[in-house]
């Protein structure tokens, strides 16, 4: 298993789990990251926060704590 932060730029993965709960999660499944799926990794910014990505046609920016609670295969 791995997570999202651990994905290089570049890397298309799908959403096996998310982790966490409350309001964490529920941000994450707002803006469209559930699982199946598909996530593309566009850019790492130098000390890996944030991570941009494309979920389901739109360009998101997440934080590196968030991205830890994504697991994908």
């Amino acid at each position: 298993m791995r997570t999202l932060k651990e994905v290089h730029c570049g890397n298309l993965v799908r959403v096996a789990k998310l982790l966490g709960n409350g309001p964490v999660r529920r941000r994450m499944m707002d803006m469209g990251i559930t699982k199946g799926v598909e996530v593309f990794v566009r850019k790492v910014a130098p000390f890996g926060d944030p991570i941009e990505v494309t979920v389901r046609g739109y360009e998101l920016s997440l934080r590196k704590a968030d991205a830890e609670m994504i697991i994908v295969e």
